[in-house]
């Protein structure tokens, strides 16, 4: 029996999850993951760390689902660690820490080789940990007046497993501004360090996100899975090298795949490819 690692796929069974601190919206082939903890704005703890990955996990299994969206619930997309979790933490032991912090960093590393295009929507406040969940997603949209902080120094830690993301977003340069100060700003100055693809006024968030989503749509299902691996490979994985003779093995199998014969067809007879008409 071919089963996931995380129990939730089998080869003949798809098992759907029940979720505590995640709400899953499913509507015209894209998935919303809604953080569901408004009463402490969202704030993450080990059972939503461990939801998160099992709903991604789902959602990637999904075949109808071709973009997943992360947004919060209440007030805030997510006001970082949950303090009555931090309060547990503060007493664990190295080991303790270290399998905690193990499955934080699979939490961000699951969003960011999702299969399927994953857009964060971002408003009232992103801190800590937070920013780690949107740099994993492909997209962040975030509302303006949204208080972004990379908080971690201000209480005497780091913001470790975020940084590999986040820095793949802004940069070594402005990670140390940020990390380092730990400092407030808004999503406009987010946007200008690329820590978000956008920033537009609250009654234009979702019309932001259905452009994109939009946009997405447009493009041929198996593409932006392979152009997602193909970015993950060329940027982590590869040597120059590598890549002279892998990226041309890569677009040699999408040429010749159903999809890719459907949508050259398409576009030299000058009509609209078929996973438009589905």
């Amino acid at each position: 029996m071919n089963t996931s690692v995380f129990g939730l796929q089998t080869k003949n069974q798809k098992i759907k999850m029940t979720y505590k601190t995640l709400l899953i919206e499913k509507k015209d082939q894209i998935a919303t993951l809604w953080f569901n903890r408004p009463d402490v704005r969202n704030a993450f703890n080990e059972a939503m760390i461990s939801e998160i990955i099992q709903a991604v996990e789902e959602i990637n299994a999904d075949e109808k689902i071709r973009i997943l969206v992360l947004r919060g619930k209440g007030n805030a997309f997510c006001a970082g660690a949950d303090l009555n979790w931090m309060k547990d933490v503060a007493r664990y032991s190295r080991q303790q820490n270290l399998d905690e912090s193990l499955n934080l960093s699979l939490c961000f590393y699951t969003i960011y080789t999702c299969k399927k295009p994953t857009i964060s929507v971002v408003h009232g406040a992103s801190i800590g940990g937070a920013n780690g969940l949107l740099a994993a997603c492909d997209f962040a949209i975030a509302e303006t007046k949204t208080i972004f902080s990379l908080s971690e120094v201000k209480i005497g830690i780091i913001p470790a497993c975020i940084s590999p993301y986040v820095i793949k977003r802004v940069g070594e340069y402005t990670a140390r501004e940020l990390m380092l100060t730990g400092r407030r700003f808004e999503g406009m100055e987010a946007k200008n360090h690329r820590l978000v693809n956008d920033a537009v006024a609250e009654k234009e968030l979702n019309q932001a996100l259905k452009d994109l989503t939009d946009s997405l749509l447009s493009s041929g299902p198996n593409a932006l899975t392979m152009c997602k691996k193909l970015i993950q490979n060329v940027s982590n994985n590869w040597t120059l090298k590598e890549a002279y003779t892998k990226t041309a093995e890569m677009i040699a199998d999408i040429r010749v795949s159903d999809e890719g014969q459907e949508g050259m067809a398409a576009f030299l007879e000058k009509r609209k490819p078929n996973w438009l008409n589905e």
